[in-house]
């Protein structure tokens, strides 16, 4: 079975190598990672982990996968017109 809360954490890791970018990880049921750019408060999204490994936004658009948490990270700090830091 996956942790999705583990998987959670290390997409928030990597979603903060983006300097724009806010990232919280909230436990819960379901459990997510709240994300927004810094200098909009118009771009935020949350982020769910689903039981197959998808990262999935609040709007049901799929980021990745546990497969390449690098790239989903990066999928998301694009929609949110985020820099690498």
């Amino acid at each position: 079975m996956l942790d999705t809360m583990s998987c959670l954490e290390r997409f928030a890791d990597s979603t903060r190598t983006h300097i724009d970018l806010a990232v919280r990880v909230v436990p819960g049921s379901p459990a997510s990672v709240r994300v927004r750019n810094r200098f909009s408060s118009n771009l935020h999204e949350v982020v769910t982990c689903s039981s197959e490994g998808a990262f999935v936004t609040s709007w049901g658009y799929r980021l990745g996968t546990v497969d390449d948490i690098d790239a989903a990270a990066a999928r998301l700090a694009y929609l949110l017109a985020a820099m690498p830091a």
